[in-house]
């Protein structure tokens, strides 16, 4: 099952759905449908955007109870209901391939909490990593303290016999 979900092509599954729901669009069809489709068609394109593509991937699995209850609560001629009917099952293949999609990009769907940064992946160019070395500092963070100098004191040569100290010798 894995292979085949790893085989969809995200992009194609939502310009398909974008089709269908611009399709179905003009008559009685569930509204939502066309603005979440459009919405995956402009996510599906940025490879940055993770958490848009989180975003998407929940309305697009909202939608599918929502799918069932509007087509339970209206009514809809045959070619119609059928392009719903097909709509709502393209929805299952392009759930998957975007929950496989968010996996390859590093991400995943549960854990939507306040922790926007997730994990690391990357460091900062030159060594610069917060691991504790003297190359980066927060901006929020205070100055750290210079580490304090330690001076060695050198003994001081003594004098040659009969010389003074800073005189001049003649020979």
């Amino acid at each position: 099952m894995a292979d085949f979900v790893q085989g969809l092509d995200a992009g194609r599954l939502v310009l398909g759905g974008t089709v269908l729901s611009f399709i179905i669009s003009p008559f009685s069809a569930p509204g939502y449908n066309l603005p979440i489709f459009l919405f995956g068609t402009f996510v599906q394109e940025s490879s940055d955007a993770v958490q848009s593509l989180r975003v998407f991937c929940g309305l697009l699995s909202v939608s599918i109870l929502y799918d069932i209850i509007w087509m339970f609560n209206n009514q809809q001629s045959g070619l119609v209901r059928l392009f719903t009917f097909l709509l709502w099952l393209l929805k299952f293949p392009t759930a998957a391939a975007l929950l496989a999609a968010l996996r390859q990009r590093g991400s995943q769907f549960m854990g939507l909490g306040t922790d926007v940064s997730g994990p690391t992946v990357w460091s900062m160019p030159g060594g610069f990593t917060s691991g504790g070395r003297e190359g980066y500092q927060t901006v929020g963070d205070e100055p750290r303290a210079p580490p304090p100098k330690t001076f060695i004191v050198a003994p001081v040569p003594q004098p040659a016999s009969g010389l003074q100290p800073g005189g001049y010798q003649n020979a």
